[in-house]
């Protein structure tokens, strides 16, 4: 992964040179950022506004493979999943802090791809980078990343809202996050195998950018402000569209009914998710890591948004009583049970 020779020891920057460096690297642009780096503590205002936190932890092993993501991407990545938490609440992401914990096998050249992506989404996204901390690990790549963001105290949008009769919409498509990591997966044991084997992703473009370049979806939050939409309940697909479900429905005591043939899945991840044996729509419902918005709708909404290709309406909340539930493409009723992402697994 490097090349020692011709790469930098930390040891020879210390952890203030390295802070003094990746401080070079971030511009702020966020009217809320009063201070960023470079005080005890960054200071942000949110005038009329609610502020929103959220804070993710990635571990080498556990969240993420450095035999086959590319630092840079690992950066990106690390900031999207958690940006993807505020736009979930139906807010803005305007700052982060990004913390890292990294063993000596990491040269400077290492941590300056890993922020590079970081800085690189933050960018993308109109987010500043404001702080964090740095620290050495025994126990590989650690990152933490925190997100702060506002919204109106009225579009604010919790988990437990949804109401009996409500739409429930997805945007995008789902399971080619899982799709490409299996697909990832299996060149890597082949690579493992027999070195001299390159890994062989060719056509496989999309499925394997979702899973190591997820993009956040502020563009959906845009969207619902522009259709003038409150969704009733909202939480962002990072553990699969079954666990999401379930969460909206346990937190308002509701029930509800998806559709198969409405889940929106993409004909690459389908194709390949055969491939491997798999059924496409469990990938979509078990996958995670789509970070594509579930929400619901009160119905008079529908006028205004069924003609957004991006949104897909995939079923309706019930009574807590009628259960949840997936009607099969051939009819059969399901109950929906969560397969995902177990962090304690």
């Amino acid at each position: 992964m490097f090349d020692n020779k011709e790469n930098t020891g930390l040891e020879k920057l210390g952890e203030f040179g390295l802070i003094d460096l990746i401080s070079k690297s971030i511009e702020l642009k966020e009217a809320s950022t009063i201070k960023g780096i470079g005080d005890d503590a960054a200071v942000i205002q949110h005038e009329g506004k609610q502020t929103l936190i959220s804070t993710d932890l990635l571990l080498e092993g556990v969240h993420f493979d450095l035999r086959y993501v590319p630092l840079k991407h690992l950066g990106y990545k690390a900031v999207q999943v958690n940006l993807s938490d505020i736009y979930a609440m139906n807010g803005i992401a305007s700052q982060i802090t990004f913390s890292i914990g990294l063993s000596s096998k990491f040269p400077l050249e290492a941590v300056e791809e890993l922020y590079a992506g970081a800085i690189l989404a933050c960018k993308k996204y109109d987010v500043d980078l404001i702080g964090g901390d740095t620290s050495s690990s025994k126990q590989g790549l650690v990152i933490s990343v925190t997100s702060i963001g506002y919204a109106d105290p009225v579009s604010v949008t919790y988990r437990n809202g949804a109401g009996e009769g409500d739409l429930i919409c997805v945007s995008g498509d789902l399971g080619g996050a899982y799709v490409g990591l299996q697909l990832l997966e299996r060149e890597k044991q082949i690579f493992l195998e027999n070195p001299n084997i390159q890994p062989d992703l060719e056509g496989k473009d999309y499925i394997v950018e979702r899973q190591l370049k997820p993009e956040a979806r502020r563009d959906v939050v845009q969207l619902l402000k522009d259709l003038q939409i409150k969704p009733t309940s909202m939480i962002d697909v990072s553990d699969g569209l079954a666990s999401e479900i379930l969460h909206i429905c346990r937190q308002s005591s509701k029930g509800c009914r998806l559709y198969e043939e409405k889940i929106p899945i993409d004909q690459m991840t389908y194709d390949t998710a055969r491939e491997f044996g798999l059924d496409p729509t469990v990938c979509a419902l078990s996958g995670g890591e789509d970070y594509e918005l579930l929400f619901t709708i009160k119905q008079a909404d529908y006028e205004k948004i069924k003609g957004d290709l991006d949104i897909s309406v995939i079923g309706h909340i019930m009574e807590e009583s009628a259960g949840c539930n997936l009607v099969s493409k051939s009819g059969n009723l399901h109950p929906i049970t969560a397969q995902g992402w177990n962090a304690f697994n």
